[in-house]
């Protein structure tokens, strides 16, 4: 159910109101006073009444001792003309002079004339009216003001702090059609939907939808995109919500607000209800460190009641999402409950192509960009990482205020978002650049003459992040499992940077950190993990620690430390043959070498065309006619 938006200016959100409130009170009140009070009739002197009376113009008079008036001699006197068969009053005066009274007194009764003496009451309706309204409406004013800062707006939201957060979706702006690389996981959810706008096709046949969908993968994979598009394809009530909403400092709110959760949506059911980052409520109950989180655990344990205990819950279908499954209850995992989990993987080099032309709609692109060559660069990359690539590329067009997106902005993207922005101005000697370029160029060699090894896309030796250069390898063709020729062709190529530097510089430096890294962690996991090694088929390391506590410091050993000394020896064997592999190969192509090298210390940069040139011809032909149309213009500078 859609909430509205809590007001969070405080006690007084509603004072501007109130005195507004006021106002308008106030000015009704003087409308109306001025609207039903009497006209007040001309004034006239004493002299000019007499003379009118002597002309015989009124038939009856008043004389009213006003008592408002210290003087007991003051009187107001009113005077009436007939007018059309009735007395009205023409003008009325004061006189606070007893000897004009008594002469008026006489002429009246000389003219016939009918007068009488009043005692005026003293304060009259409208009197009181003005002075009792306004104080009326002051304590209505001040009575709104104490109950918003303490009474009604606290109470109405202690009622409401139980209450479900979630939202439910009132747009269909994302759908299938926007949602690329996860073929499979969309007909898995299509049978969901269809199942709720067609139910009786499956209840004839005896089957029964599953009650929760969970959605499993690495982040940025799209998993809150596909529910969306699930609140776009269907046409039911669509509650979202996320798990951190649940859980609260008090103990027995997040299961409150899980029971009202339910309780909206069977009023609305058929009906789905999609939590993000379930994660947050469903970790496995009574693990870590200090024992169970209280709150937390209560929160769990309504939901599972809700989602499969006493009361059955038709037509509800949940989903969630998260990257972290290992952490959840083992209890919310069962049949019954998430009785079916999605894993949604990273794209391949189709998927991250699809991907690719979806984000590509609303951008303006050069043409003749292939995405399949494009997708083909960029292995591991995310639905998420792909978005932000060609986000990347057009804030780079826009800031060399081209209108449209072309190669090179994409490539510059792709170096952004993998190493970030390219650090030009970083200080390098002469002798550290041409460390860099050797370095770099001895991974491409490797990748060039090694059998299984990685294609080289792309080498430069210009500073990006941490590494003083970098040198883009991808496989050939994305394959599901990795043979022990490639991953040890991985390792050889990781080490071909030292041994470029120390076979041309005879000395080493800090530059191959990185590389060493990598390379021992695939080595230690070949022996430990993967079984590819002189140890046997056997597993003597795993992540299945206890994720409360950290995997690194509980990282399961089933072995001794006689093992241990020798898993150290086949990790150190692999390393040192690997390396050995890379100083022959790189011995053999000395030439290859120093030309690789000797071009990205002119133009910083070689792509994959640029380097097959090099490879076929020993030169490349756009660096040669730079150089001689640069003579060219020297040339013509010096006859001139």
């Amino acid at each position: 159910m859609q909430k509205k938006q809590q007001n969070k200016r405080g006690p007084f959100r509603g004072f501007g109101i109130y005195i507004i409130f006021a106002l308008i009170l106030l000015g009704s009140f003087f409308f109306i006073n001025n609207l039903f009070k009497p006209d007040e009739p001309d004034k006239l002197s004493v002299s000019e009444l007499i003379t009118k009376i002597e002309a015989g113009d009124f038939n009856r008079a008043e004389l009213v001792l006003n008592p408002v008036v210290t003087d007991s001699n003051f009187y107001h006197v009113k005077v009436y003309q007939k007018i059309d068969g009735k007395s009205k009053v023409t003008y009325d005066f004061y006189i606070s002079h007893k000897n004009f009274t008594e002469e008026i007194e006489t002429i009246l009764t000389s003219e016939n004339i009918d007068f009488i003496y009043k005692e005026r009451s003293g304060v009259s309706f409208w009197d009181v009216l003005s002075i009792i309204l306004p104080i009326i409406m002051l304590v209505i004013l001040a009575v709104f003001i104490f109950r918003s800062m303490s009474g009604g707006g606290a109470n109405r939201q202690a009622f409401d702090f139980a209450k479900s957060r979630a939202r439910l979706a009132s747009t269909k702006s994302i759908t299938f059609k926007d949602v690329a690389g996860c073929n499979e996981e969309k007909q898995e959810l299509e049978e969901i939907i269809d199942f709720l706008k067609n139910p009786r096709k499956y209840v004839e046949i005896g089957a029964r939808v599953p009650k929760g969908v969970l959605l499993v993968g690495a982040p940025g994979t799209g998993k809150t995109l596909l529910a969306k598009a699930v609140s776009g394809e269907a046409h039911v009530p669509f509650f979202s919500i996320s798990g951190s909403d649940f859980v609260e400092m008090f103990v027995g709110v997040g299961a409150s607000r899980v029971r009202d959760l339910f309780k909206i949506a069977k009023e609305n059911s058929p009906c789905i209800i999609f939590i993000d980052e379930i994660d947050a409520v469903g970790r496995q109950r009574g693990a870590g460190m200090g024992g169970g989180h209280d709150e937390r655990e209560q929160t769990l344990n309504q939901l599972l009641v809700e989602m499969d205990g006493f009361n059955p819950n038709a037509g509800i279908i949940m989903m969630a999402a998260t990257n972290r499954p290992d952490v959840l209850d083992p209890a919310l995992l069962r049949p019954g409950r998430f009785d079916r989990q999605i894993t949604i993987d990273l794209p391949d080099v189709k998927g991250r192509e699809a991907i690719l032309e979806v984000h590509a709609r609303n951008k303006k692109l050069e043409p003749g960009i292939s995405f399949a060559d494009v997708s083909k660069r960029i292995p591991g990359f995310s639905g998420a990482d792909i978005e932000n690539l060609l986000n990347e590329a057009a804030l780079l067009a826009a800031r060399h205020n081209r209108k449209i997106i072309n190669l090179e902005d994409i490539d510059e993207a792709m170096d952004r978002v993998m190493l970030g922005p390219a650090k030009r101005s970083r200080k390098i000697t002469d002798k550290e650049r041409k460390i860099i370029a050797y370095h770099e160029a001895g991974h491409a060699v490797i990748g060039l003459k090694l059998e299984g090894s990685n294609i080289v896309q792309k080498v430069t030796i210009v500073a990006r992040g941490q590494a003083g250069g970098y040198n883009l390898m991808t496989p050939e063709e994305e394959t599901f499992l990795e043979s022990k020729t490639s991953l040890l062709a991985r390792i050889t190529g990781y080490l071909g940077g030292r041994v470029a530097e120390e076979i041309v510089f005879k000395d080493v430096t800090t530059g191959a950190y990185q590389d060493f890294q990598t390379a021992t962690k695939i080595a230690r996991a070949m022996v430990t993990e993967y079984g590819m090694s002189d140890l046997g088929p056997i597993q003597y390391e795993s992540n299945s620690g206890n994720v409360f506590l950290g995997r690194d410091y509980l990282k399961e050993k089933n072995f001794s430390d006689q093992i241990a000394l020798e898993i150290d020896k086949e990790v150190r064997n692999i390393v040192t043959q690997a390396y050995d592999q890379a100083y022959d190969i790189i011995t053999k192509n000395r030439k290859l070498l120093d030309t690789i090298s000797y071009y990205l210390l002119e133009m910083e940069t070689l792509t994959k065309q640029d380097i097959d040139e090099i490879v076929e011809t020993g030169k490349l032909i756009r660096h040669e006619q730079k150089n001689n149309n640069s003579a060219s213009q020297e040339k013509d500078v010096d006859e001139t």
